[in-house]
């Protein structure tokens, strides 16, 4: 393949992603979210009674729809499967982020097949330059996998600690919305991003969401069984009128002994996954250090013979 060829794909592939990128932005500007927005921001006056962040009365409809936009979340149903995985990985501008996902699934497989050409040549590397764009295009899918992970592992763990402190805040008079509020504070340094996620919450209902719709996006959004479990509880709660202490209680002992049940897995898996390392690693020289002298020894012994 010839410089001029590769040149001709290039600037090809970046046409067509500079045209996809300004073809996203105009459909979401003219989406059905945006529409309401406009009606909402019209019926307020200019959104000086909008109660969401700092909302000047001095702004203009455009500047306070594109404000109130950014504070309110979008709902996972009206998203698409990667703008789902985008947010659940922590994104929370989920169309740009997918955007930059999909041109980097492109953008990858032929940086890692042209680097392989340019150091191995067309005719040795060719099936090298395969292997290593078939390696380009499954690296953003493993880091996204791997992101995706490790927040809901966060979520999870942090799940009973937050459980616990909305009993407090509840026992101690507060309610619900209150209580998130307060949680979401005081989690914002040990687990950010379930702090993230009630922030979120109250964001929603502030704007006008339902309280169990804004659960349930929650539910959603990350993804997790035990966020799934306590979404349910607290729609059975809401709907059958009982105590929300004692069944956020009941949750909490529950989620704190399906983690601690996920810490003892974790170490009883330990000594199996030690045994490759051990395998590899440590074995070859502790055989080298054990038996290497004996073996120089019979080697002189059967050269001096």
């Amino acid at each position: 393949m010839d410089p001029m060829t590769i040149a001709i794909v290039l600037v090809f592939i970046a046409v067509a992603v500079l045209s996809g990128l300004v073809t996203s932005i105009l459909l979401a500007r003219t989406s059905t979210e945006q529409r309401r927005l406009r009606e909402m921001v019209a019926a307020t006056g200019g959104g000086s009674s909008l109660g969401i962040g700092t909302l000047s009365l001095t702004d203009r409809p455009g500047q306070v729809v594109k404000r109130v936009s950014t504070f309110v979340p979008k709902s996972p149903k009206e998203m698409g499967r990667l703008q789902r995985r985008m947010v659940r990985a922590g994104f929370r501008n989920p169309a740009r982020a997918a955007v930059l996902f999909a041109l980097a699934e492109v953008v990858c497989p032929i940086t890692f097949a042209l680097i392989t050409i340019y150091f191995m040549g067309v005719v040795r590397g060719g099936l090298l330059a395969l292997l290593a764009a078939g390696v380009g295009y499954a690296l953003p899918g493993l880091w996204l996998a791997r992101a995706i992970a490790m927040r809901q592992k966060e979520i999870q763990n942090g799940l009973p600690d937050a459980l616990d402190l909305l009993i407090v805040c509840v026992e101690a008079g507060a309610g619900l919305d209150a209580a998130i509020v307060k949680a979401s504070e005081e989690l914002a340094l040990a687990y950010p991003a379930l702090a993230e996620e009630f922030r979120l919450i109250t964001t929603e209902t502030r704007a006008g969401k339902p309280r169990l719709e804004a659960f349930k996006n929650f539910a959603q959004r990350t993804g997790v069984d035990d966020v799934r479990a306590l979404v349910a509880m607290l729609v059975q709660t809401d709907r059958f009128g009982t105590s929300i202490a004692q069944a956020l209680r009941t949750h909490a002992v529950t989620s704190r002994t399906k983690r601690r049940q996920r810490a003892e897995e974790r170490a009883a898996k330990l000594g199996v996954k030690l045994v490759f390392p051990l395998v590899f690693c440590l074995f070859p020289a502790l055989y080298v250090v054990v038996l290497g002298p004996a073996v120089i020894k019979i080697m002189h012994s059967l050269l001096n013979q």
